[in-house]
């Protein structure tokens, strides 16, 4: 299932290469694509109605609270190999060992990592991809892009969850095939689900809610790429 949303991204991205600057009546220079982009959101919204969200109801019913966090701090801490890795190509030696360190601490004392014990012992979590990576190298965002089943990204996003995706998650490395998709399943539905009541609070307070959902995460990926970069403080790269 995993592999196939990676699919269609890709092709996403594809597809966007391929526009180039074309735009499809869009007021919005960032989002030249927004025709397709409202019409991917709409089956995003349709599906998790459909599919994602009443398995999310089960997931919540079986599964206990303490396991549910526990499988959403396993995978955080799967999470951290490639913020580990970012954080080196952004030279940010320092926090690439505290994020080393978070990530042993886990994933010794915290069984591994079905309990955050390094957060109560000061050693804070950050937040590090390869998209980050690209714009603190000064490679701007590109067009925005709404991606089947992901969400709001970029096409320098795209990219960059690709690879982090194929080269930097070890359940990718994990073999046999089933096993493989199946805790890709679990990750994805253990998201889905914990961010189901933020997505419920956006549709109530916006009167467009993919316009809302756009400028929330251009302005986040703005200030998560300014942050980790002093080398261009040029927005329009950003």
């Amino acid at each position: 299932m995993i592999w196939n949303l990676i699919r269609n991204l890709t092709l996403l991205v594809m597809l966007a290469l391929a526009s180039g600057c074309a735009t499809t009546g869009s007021a919005d220079a960032r989002d030249p694509l927004e025709g397709m982009n409202r019409s991917i959101f709409s089956f995003n919204k349709f599906m998790d109605k459909a599919l994602f969200d009443p398995v999310g109801k089960v997931y919540t019913t079986v599964v206990p609270r303490p396991v549910n966090r526990g499988v959403t701090n396993f995978f955080g801490n799967l999470g951290e190999i490639a913020t580990i890795a970012n954080s080196i190509l952004q030279l940010k030696v320092g926090q690439a060992f505290e994020d080393v360190g978070r990530f042993a601490v886990n994933s010794i004392l915290g069984l591994g990592g079905l309990f955050d014990v390094a957060t109560g012992m000061g050693l804070s979590k950050h937040d590090e991809d390869f998209g980050q990576t690209l714009g603190y190298w000064g490679i701007g965002s590109g067009p925005f892009l709404m991606a089947p089943f992901l969400g709001p990204t970029s096409l320098r996003d795209a990219v960059g969850f690709g690879v982090d995706s194929a080269f930097l998650n070890p359940v990718t490395y994990v073999d046999p095939d089933a096993a493989r998709a199946g805790l890709m399943s679990l990750n994805y539905i253990d998201y889905k689900t914990d961010n189901k009541s933020a997505r419920s609070l956006i549709g109530e307070a916006s009167v467009d809610e993919y316009e809302f959902l756009k400028n929330a995460y251009l302005e986040r990926r703005q200030g998560q790429v300014r942050d980790n970069s002093d080398m261009d403080p040029n927005p329009e790269t950003q």
